[in-house]
């Protein structure tokens, strides 16, 4: 296993995810809930699961796309978010 590779991958999550609305929703449901082993067991499941499903959609793009422009398409995705960020929409 590739310890280097496990641990960016941890951190870059890790950091991703606090604060997000997911983990929003799981300090609500777990405040208001009567079982709050059940929303972390659900937490933990559906967050394994969009990993698994973008790590998937990585590796089957990887074989048809260089990596050098998968590394470009994803550095403009998050200049767009951070964009949209700084300039958000105006209503009409």
């Amino acid at each position: 296993m590739d310890w280097q590779l496990f641990g960016l991958s941890f951190i870059t999550v890790f950091l991703a995810e606090i604060g997000d609305k997911s983990q929003l929703a799981a300090i609500a449901l777990g405040g208001s809930s009567e079982s709050p082993r059940a929303v972390l067991l659900g937490s933990i499941v559906a967050l394994i699961l969009a990993s698994f499903l973008g790590v998937i959609a990585g590796g089957s793009m990887a074989q048809f796309l260089p990596t050098k422009i998968l590394k470009a398409i994803a550095a403009i995705g998050f200049a767009v978010m951070a964009l949209k960020l700084l300039w958000p929409e105006t209503e009409a």
